[in-house]
């Protein structure tokens, strides 16, 4: 018999591709979102459309018991949206509506396991001042000091599906997320990554001209390809271990490296033109060590290989609407 998954968030990036790959697992898939996905058809066996902030909603989604639930679906974006403090109030209390409802709907329903997709986001900002030397292994989110409010956001629902085992015999998994990125991702509109963002303004960009960056271009970060994050969602999923886990590259570039990756692969120069904007902690990394121990694996893609494919497939958007624009 199939075993059966649902995804909340299946119409975004991550949940896209992870409807994806467990149908090639042979898992029968229902999606949940508030729209399709954007740039590929939904393979999920059933995908409804639905607002998992009103209770009633969700619970007409979680309408049957599933042998696994993964609860990707919040409220996110890149810098621009979540570094700004704008949106504060809105990114919270969405989120935490969105968890309360499905762990609600699940305990009800009997499902026994549930994924979290949580975030680096909800590692200390003191342990980030040093774009050379990040300290962000686990157990080093607390004490509490989160770069956002997202993270705080994100701190408390990791609490939330741990507290539910606890009190409720489930067996949740959490992970933090480092920077996720690949094809059928945002690539414009404000939401969109570091890694999409610069692959659309190289694209866009004549050779010998510019590109704009925020800040000095110093600060570091981790990027995982999307296939990686989903191995490594399934195998903490499949695991005794219940998090929180780091899922994420420790392979940190700058910013600076990171267009100069991107400008290679496309091959065009272009002169780095730094900007004020909201840019996050100065240094951030994946720590790996713990997702070795677990889960005898750790990610291993090379960052140049995944901005290649991803590249590739953000130059063909740009050229698509160009060429719409022009016709």
């Amino acid at each position: 018999m199939k075993r059966s998954a649902l995804v909340c968030g299946a119409g975004g990036f991550i949940g896209s591709h992870l409807v994806k790959r467990l149908k090639r697992e042979n898992y029968w898939v229902r999606g949940v979102d508030l729209k399709l996905p954007p740039f590929a058809e939904t393979q999920a066996d059933d995908f409804i459309v639905a607002d998992l902030r009103d209770s009633a909603a969700c619970g007409r989604a979680i309408d049957r018991q599933y042998d696994e639930v993964y609860q990707l679906a919040a409220d996110m974006g890149g810098a621009g949206y979540v570094f700004t403090g704008e949106n504060d109030a809105e990114i919270m209390r969405n989120s935490a509506a969105i968890n309360l409802n499905v762990l609600s709907s699940c305990q009800e329903r009997g499902i026994g396991r549930v994924f979290y997709s949580s975030s680096a986001c909800v590692y200390p900002v003191h342990n980030q001042l040093d774009p050379n030397n990040p300290f962000c292994s686990e157990q080093s989110a607390y004490p509490a000091a989160p770069d956002s409010e997202y993270g705080w956001e994100k701190l408390f629902s990791e609490r939330l599906f741990l507290a539910f085992n606890k009190n409720h015999s489930m067996n949740n998994r959490v992970a933090r997320y480092h920077n996720i990125f690949g094809p059928e991702g945002a690539w414009q509109g404000g939401r969109e990554k570091a890694p999409a963002a610069v692959c659309r303004k190289v694209a866009m960009a004549s050779d010998g001209g510019e590109i704009e960056i925020w800040g000095d271009g110093n600060q570091t970060r981790s990027f995982l390809f999307i296939d990686e994050c989903i191995e490594g969602t399934l195998r903490l999923m499949q695991s005794g271990f219940a998090g929180p886990l780091n899922i994420g590259s420790d392979e940190m570039v700058t910013i600076n490296q990171l267009v100069d990756m991107v400008c290679e692969i496309a091959g065009k120069t272009l002169h780095k033109n730094h900007i004020s904007g909201p840019i996050g902690v100065r240094g951030r990394n994946s720590d790996n060590a713990l997702i070795e121990q677990k889960l005898s694996w750790r990610p291993s893609l090379k960052l140049y290989a995944g901005l290649e494919q991803t590249y590739d497939w953000i130059e063909r958007q740009v050229q698509r609407e160009t060429n719409q624009s022009a016709a």
